[in-house]
């Protein structure tokens, strides 16, 4: 039982330091907050954090990490659906990939800063490398069934991931809402395309979840 009590307590630390590390990164930026921030908010020794984490960097891995994380349960909801199409599984985990909880925005908006461009940089970063499996596996069960043409599911994945979430990511691009659909329609006109479906297939099924200009 000891031995249980002092792994609970291990990790009980662990979830608190990085409770505490993603309120002060979105509160006063990831710059701006120094690991004596973090030290001086939970009031623990400077030791006791370096027990846990090598860094600063390496607890906002973990921030980042544990937001992709709930990303991730959202998009495997999607994924494990048997009653989906495999065109309707890749729109939906597309929906899926939004920022959903308060906590998932705020941190969204904080990357966006100037300031905060190494922890947008390792959001986009593990976003791509965390979901292109996923999207993989889709593909590969599309082209299984003959809904897809693809020689290259993981490829083609990785490229779409990078071009949509860098595109459409605000805090990158500043795009005109109008200018945006049409981004969104090119997006989705490029998957058809790299799946091999018939033009206007994807775009059919994206106007169910979301509204165009």
């Amino acid at each position: 039982m000891a031995a249980m009590r002092v792994v609970k307590e291990h990790d009980e630390r662990k979830q608190e330091i990085i409770d505490t590390a993603e309120m002060l990164f979105t509160e006063k930026g990831y710059d701006q907050c120094s690991v004596n921030d973090i030290l001086n908010a939970i009031g623990i020794a400077k030791g006791t954090f370096y027990h846990y984490f090598k860094s600063k960097e390496e607890v906002l891995d973990a921030v980042i990490a544990r937001t992709t994380d709930q990303i991730m349960e959202r998009v495997l909801s999607v994924a494990g659906e048997k009653n989906l199409t495999p065109e309707e599984k890749l729109l939906q985990v597309f929906l899926a990939m939004k920022a959903d909880q308060k906590t998932e925005q705020a941190l969204l908006e904080e990357m966006h800063k100037t300031e905060n461009a190494l922890m947008h940089q390792k959001n986009l970063v593990a976003c791509v490398n965390t979901l292109t499996p996923v999207l993989k596996q889709i593909v590969e069960e599309g082209v299984e069934d003959g809904s897809f043409r693809c020689a290259y599911p993981e490829q083609y994945m990785q490229i779409f991931l990078a071009s949509s979430v860098t595109l459409l990511d605000e805090g990158i691009f500043q795009v005109e809402p109008e200018k945006a659909g049409k981004i969104f329609e090119a997006l989705i006109s490029l998957l058809e395309k790299m799946l091999g479906v018939e033009e206007g297939v994807f775009l059919m099924i994206a106007q169910g979840y979301w509204q165009f200009e």
